[in-house]
């Protein structure tokens, strides 16, 4: 996921250069998007694996 992330905030920022003001503002809010999902889920993983190593 922090693939797509990357992915987009490329093209985001192609667009940006290239003068495409609203193609640039929805491709920067899809990589946005994406990093907080990346985030939480990031954060889930993180907890879960230490709770699981704590009670074995």
């Amino acid at each position: 996921m922090l693939y797509w992330t990357a992915v987009f905030f490329v093209l985001a920022l192609i667009a940006a250069l290239l003068g495409f003001g609203i193609i640039a503002s929805a491709v920067a809010s899809l990589a946005k998007g994406l990093f907080f999902v990346f985030l939480i889920l990031f954060i889930f993983s993180f907890i879960g694996s230490r709770t699981r190593r704590s009670s074995v």
